[in-house]
C-alpha cells in the first residue's frame, strides 16, 4: 500500500467514525425530543427548539463517543436541564427572591424532595435524580453531585446578583472566572462520570473534579468571546464587558488553556480516557463556537 493509498483509507475511518458519532447524536435527540414534549411547561420558549437540541445531543456525542447512546442518555438530558436552569434563572426570574425559591426548590429535590406542583425545572431535576438512582454509583457520589448542584445554583445566582446590583457593581475578571460554575461544567462532568464512570475513574474522582474545574475556566471564556454580542442584546454578563482591552481575555484564555493541557497530561497517566474526554470537550467548544450558538432567538 502506497502513501496515498494509507491516507486515503485513514482519512475513510475517520469519517466513519465521525458518521457514528453523528448517529449517537441523533439518537440523543430523539430522546431530548422526548423529554420536551413531556415538559412542556419548560421548554415552551422559541430559544429551545430543534437545533439546540441537536447542539446539546451533538456536543456530548462528541465528548464521549466511546460510550453507547444509552449510556450518554442521562447525561444528555443533564445538559439540557442546565440551559432550562439557565433560561429560568437569567430571563425569567424577575427578583431575588425568585432565584432563592428556584434554588432552594431544586436543592430540596436533590436531597429527596418531590418536587413542587407547577414547578418545571424541579420536576425535570427530579427525573434525573431518579435515573442517576438506578445507576450503583450514584448512593456513594450522590453528595458529590449534590455539592456540585449546589456549587451551581451559588454562581448563578451570584451572577444575577452582579447583573441587576443597584448602580452596576461588576466583578473583576479574576472573581468572574472563580464564579465559573455558573457554566455547570462541572456539574454535567459529575453527572456524567456518576452514571458512566468505572472503578478506576471514580477512584480518581477528586483529581478528576480539580482538572475539570479548570477546563470550566477555558471554556467560560472561550463562550463569552464567541457570544459578546448576544449577551450585550440579552443582558447578560460576559468577560469583555469586564475589561479594557479584549486583548487581556484572550491572552487569560492563552494562559489558562496552556495551564489546562499540562494538567490533562498529568491526569493521562493515570486516565487517559477521561483526560480525553475533556480535551475533546475544549476541542469541541472552540470548534462549535466558531461556526454557531447553542441559543436559538428569542
Amino acid at each position: 500500500m502506497n502513501a496515498t493509498d494509507a491516507r486515503s483509507r485513514a482519512g475513510q475511518a475517520d469519517v466513519a467514525e465521525q458518521g457514528r458519532i453523528c448517529a449517537l447524536a441523533t439518537r440523543g435527540v430523539r430522546d431530548l425530543q422526548e423529554v420536551t414534549a413531556a415538559h412542556p411547561g419548560l421548554f415552551s420558549a422559541d430559544t429551545f427548539d430543534s437545533a439546540m437540541l441537536s447542539s446539546v445531543a451533538t456536543a456530548i456525542a462528541f465528548t464521549a463517543p466511546w460510550h453507547s447512546a444509552d449510556e450518554l442518555r442521562i447525561t444528555t438530558r443533564t445538559l439540557l436541564w442546565v440551559f432550562a436552569a439557565d433560561w429560568q434563572v437569567d430571563y425569567l426570574a424577575t427578583s431575588a427572591d425568585d432565584v432563592r425559591t428556584l434554588v432552594a426548590e431544586c436543592l430540596a429535590v436533590a436531597d429527596g424532595a418531590d418536587p413542587p406542583a407547577g414547578r418545571h425545572l424541579a420536576r425535570l431535576l427530579a427525573d434525573l435524580r431518579d435515573d442517576l438512582a438506578t445507576v450503583p454509583a450514584f448512593d456513594r457520589l450522590r453528595p458529590v453531585w449534590r455539592d456540585e448542584l449546589e456549587r451551581m445554583f451559588a454562581a448563578v445566582a451570584r451572577e444575577w446578583d452582579w447583573k441587576n446590583a443597584p448602580g452596576g457593581s461588576l466583578p473583576t475578571l479574576d472573581r468572574y472566572l472563580d464564579n465559573a460554575d455558573n457554566l455547570a461544567c462541572s456539574f454535567v462532568n459529575v453527572t456524567h462520570w456518576t452514571a458512566t464512570g468505572d472503578g478506576n475513574c471514580l477512584r480518581h474522582l477528586d483529581e478528576l473534579l480539580t482538572v475539570g474545574r479548570e477546563v470550566q475556566r477555558v471554556l467560560r471564556l472561550v463562550n463569552d468571546l464567541a457570544t459578546h454580542g448576544r449577551d450585550v442584546q440579552w443582558g447578560d454578563l460576559n468577560a469583555l464587558m469586564l475589561v479594557p482591552d479584549p486583548v487581556l481575555v484572550r491572552d487569560r484564555l492563552a494562559q489558562l488553556t496552556r495551564r489546562c493541557h499540562g494538567l490533562l497530561d498529568l491526569l493521562a497517566e493515570r486516565e487517559p480516557r477521561q483526560a480525553d474526554y475533556m480535551r475533546r470537550q475544549l476541542s469541541f467548544t472552540a470548534g462549535f463556537y466558531q461556526v454557531s450558538d447553542f441559543w436559538g432567538t428569542p
